[in-house]
This record gives structure tokens, sequence and C-alpha cells, in this order.
């Protein structure tokens, strides 16, 4: 039996208008073997959890320079609840102080990737992480 595709979901919630770095993640998914959607720019949470729940993501992928990651991070994992996709992966990544990475983390976020960061490790740990949730029973069509 195949396995299913990791389906990641990319995003840019806010008024940040830069999205390199979300481009960057997108491509390095992609070139590993998972479906990526990419949002696009200037995305509310609300229109994040109604994008992953359409296209039935495995994770959501937050990227942030604004500095409103504390606000709109927290906001994203609610939204998403509230639609029924608690089990959805949330990971972030961009300009994020190392002191607000345990709270996020508290808040639902399962990791934080930091520039710099090698896009293998995302990879492994996005694999790491859905490989572990599809074995402990989620639902999975062939």
């Amino acid at each position: 039996m195949a396995q299913e595709k990791i389906r990641v979901l990319v995003a840019k919630p806010g008024l940040d208008g830069h999205d390199r770095g979300a481009k960057v993640i997108a491509r390095a998914l992609r070139d590993a073997g998972m479906e990526v959607i990419y949002t696009g720019l200037r995305q509310t949470p609300e229109q994040i959890a109604e994008a992953a729940l359409q296209e039935d993501v495995d994770v959501v992928g937050l990227s942030i320079l604004s500095g409103a990651h504390r606000h709109l991070f927290p906001r994203v994992v609610e939204a998403l609840r509230r639609k029924g996709l608690g089990d959805v992966l949330v990971i972030g990544g961009g300009i994020i102080p190392t002191e607000d990475v345990p709270e996020l983390k508290r808040q639902g976020i399962a990791e934080l990737f930091g520039p710099g960061t090698p896009t293998a490790k995302v990879v492994e740990f996005i694999r790491k992480m859905v490989g572990a949730e599809r074995e402990s029973g989620r639902d999975v069509e062939p």
C-alpha cells in the first residue's frame, strides 16, 4: 500500500509582505516529495484555517517577520481548533526571539525554525511528527 503524501499548507499571516523564506521552505518541502499549498501574503488566521480545512492538510507552516508572531500564531491554532483541525501539526518560522519560543509551544506551535535553519531539518521534523501521528491511528487513505 502506498503511503499518502504529506500535505503542507504554507501561510503568511498578518500584514508582513516578505515571503522569500516561505517560498524557500515550500520548494524544499515539495522537492522532498510533500504536497505543498502556499496561500500567499496577508492571510488572516481564519483564512488560513479555512484553507487548511479545504486542502485537508497534515501540517500548517506559518512564516512571519513582522514581530506579530505572539499574537497571530496562537490565533491560527485557535482557528484550526474551531474548525475541528486540532490534530493538524502547526510549525512556525521567521524572526522569533528565543524568549518567545516556550510560550508559543505552550499555545500549540509544535516547533519554530529561525533564519539559517537547514531546510532538511524542517523536512525531517515534519516527516517524524506526521509519521508518528499516522502510526498512532489517524485515518490515512491509501
